[in-house]
């Protein structure tokens, strides 16, 4: 089976991907299911076995190792129900030819089995004739799952703390490990060497003598570096990481991670250029580690696909990553939003989606993993949240606590969006008898972290009309700064056009390139960063904000040279994006002297109010020189 389609659906929240592919997978496309919320997968357990009158047993919390089982029952599930919609849809087009046709039209003309499906209907259609072929060719697309590697919260049965195996992470990762599925788990947030290390004890993973592997291990990374430490460190295992998935850094849904300002066109050329040896490098290492561990060792390289994902809005920059990277498939996320065949987003979320602009669109501080956070104003959860506040309860109550990791003020960790962290979290700011002004900003710092857990559920719970009583109705939207060109609602077939170029949905003609708007936020986060250290800058921040300009000012010489030599692409808006280029330099240029200046201005203040030496203490300095 070759792969249909040249993207895929990354997960988007907790609920926004929750059953995509059951709607999507039998077109070819890829999507990605999250495991965070076993709660919230029991509940569409539930209504998809009455909606298919299938017998339901409800896995309650007194069930053992329920998490794990729920996700397990559920993945199951939505396999079955997948490949049962697929072979009726086989069936269907088998003998209505314009269902044949309209599956193929939605494939990119680059398509080889839209190639040789049209080569076998040139000359008249026999549906008798094609029947085998359609079967042989046709393939779903994966059902992919997510794990945020830090989400890995301790949990207990009464007082008493369980294995590890039953932290959050790992027993979402043995759920899957258990179910049915034949796809790829992604692995998110950054390395968590316990749940990497938990790896190694599921059959799944492990690659066969043909080099075939049940469940492949993909990587979420930001930077070349970062995925060999990552390839190298499970290659030790004897597990093969089966794709690098690089996410811009800031340009992307969710949360953000800016890691030293590496700009996505570099990161890409680094994967494209040194591929080949990565794939050796780390295969040497996992075939030794598969011959001390006596297993089954394939007898040829394993691939390894490269894709790429963050703030692609037009099928030239789809094409561009393509043909220049030679990354094997492109993310499309935020767009999807606005495809209900796609997502699961509830009509008042998805209203204001649509009206969304720019200025709507920001990177928050609202969650309680103190990840920056990419966020819509306005949303029903900040609203739900900042009532509290002025009812002087600020906080969640915490129903999930699936980002319960504090340990700040108890033994059991807490979130810091909980209503008891937030509480405990002012009483000990009301201590430090701070100015009116410095209060304030401390306090907003504190109540401005929102329940995501429940928030970024929420809108799979109201899309089904299922009961809320827990979790509120308080919705977390995560799109990405390109949510600002999309403003209407698409059908699966329009948002495909659009990918491949065949038609256009964005009506605005101002959307900015993508790597020249990824270039904009890093800038504003800079701006941002270095405001915060105006007052006090320790040599570590200092040293962080001049990495980060120094491999800002090498991204944009990269992409001068980029859009400098290209022919016969970006023609109508080269122009423009060197312009931006230069503007974007400019300001670079003005924040490095403002960050010198800054650094200056405080070594010089710390100096002026340093002690004096002694006449004693500069002659012992002088004795020991």
């Amino acid at each position: 089976m070759t792969n249909t389609h040249s993207f895929h659906i990354p997960v988007m929240g907790i609920g926004f991907t929750i059953d995509t592919p059951l709607k999507v997978s039998q077109y070819g496309i890829d999507s990605v299911i999250s495991l965070v919320d076993d709660i919230l997968l029991e509940k569409l357990r539930k209504m998809y076995c009455e909606k298919f009158d299938i017998p339901y047993d409800e896995i309650t919390e007194k069930t053992e190792d329920f998490r794990a089982k729920r996700i397990t029952f559920y993945l199951n599930l939505i396999n079955d129900l997948a490949k049962m919609k697929f072979e009726e849809f086989k069936n269907a087009t088998i003998e209505k030819g314009n269902e044949i046709k309209e599956y193929f039209n939605m494939l990119p003309d680059t398509s080889t089995i839209k190639q040789e499906f049209r080569s076998l209907t040139a000359e008249y259609f026999d549906l008798n004739k094609i029947k085998n072929w359609i079967n042989d060719n046709l393939s779903m697309g994966s059902i992919d799952v997510n794990i945020m590697t830090k989400l890995d919260k301790e949990n207990y049965i009464k007082e008493e703390k369980l294995p590890i195996e039953y932290n959050d992470a790992h027993a979402a990762l043995r759920g899957y490990a258990d179910s049915d599925l034949k796809s790829s788990i992604i692995l998110s947030a950054g390395m968590n060497p316990r749940l990497y290390g938990y790896l190694e004890q599921f059959e799944d993973f492990y690659p066969d003598e043909n080099g075939k592997i049940k469940k492949k291990i993909v990587l979420k990374v930001s930077d070349y570096r970062s995925a060999l430490i990552q390839g190298k460190f499970l290659a030790k295992k004897g597990l093969w990481v089966s794709e690098y998935r690089i996410e811009s850094g800031l340009n992307c849904g969710g949360h953000a991670f800016a890691s030293d300002g590496y700009l996505l066109g570099p990161v890409l050329a680094e994967f494209r250029d040194n591929r080949k040896e990565l794939i050796q490098s780390i295969h040497e290492i996992m075939v030794r580690a598969l011959s001390n561990k006596n297993r089954s060792v394939p007898k040829t390289e394993l691939p390894l696909k490269i894709t790429a994902q963050g703030g692609v809005g037009v099928a030239e920059e789809h094409q561009f990553l393509i043909d220049h990277y030679q990354v094997d498939s492109v993310g499309w996320g935020t767009p999807f939003l606005l495809v209900p065949e796609a997502t699961t987003v509830d009509d008042a979320t998805l209203n204001k989606l649509i009206e969304a602009t720019e200025d709507d669109l920001y990177l928050s501080n609202i969650s309680p993993l103190g990840v920056p956070f990419n966020s819509l104003k306005g949303n029903t959860k900040d609203i739900e949240k900042l009532s509290l506040i002025v009812k002087g309860r600020p906080g969640s109550s915490c129903p999930k606590r699936y980002a319960a990791l504090n340990k700040e003020f108890t033994e059991k960790s807490i979130c810091t969006a909980s209503r008891q962290y937030q509480y405990l979290k002012l009483k000990e700011l009301e201590k430090e008898k701070l100015s009116p002004e410095h209060y304030q900003t401390e306090y907003d710092k504190i109540v401005e972290k929102t329940c995501v857990c429940t928030g970024l559920g929420a809108s799979a719970l109201l899309a089904n009309n299922l009961g809320t009583q827990v979790e509120g109705d308080g919705v977390s939207v995560c799109p990405g700064p390109n949510m600002a060109y999309f403003s209407k609602i698409m059908s699966l077939k329009e948002i495909t056009d659009h990918i491949y170029g065949r038609s256009n949905m964005i009506s605005r003609t101002d959307r900015p390139n993508m790597f020249v708007k990824e270039l904009k936020i890093y800038i504003d986060f800079l701006k941002n960063k270095i405001e915060e250290t105006r007052i006090s800058m320790t040599n570590k921040q200092e040293k962080y904000l001049l990495t980060f300009v120094k491999n800002l000012k090498e991204g944009i010489n990269y992409y001068y040279g980029l859009f400098s030599d290209l022919n016969n692409i970006f023609e109508d808006t080269k122009a423009g994006i060197l312009n931006d280029l230069d503007a974007n330099y400019k300001t670079l240029h003005l924040l490095n002297l403002k960050l010198e200046n800054i650094a200056v201005t405080i070594k010089t203040e710390n100096k002026r109010h340093l002690p004096k030496a002694s006449f004693r203490e500069k002659h012992a300095i002088a004795q020991l020189l």
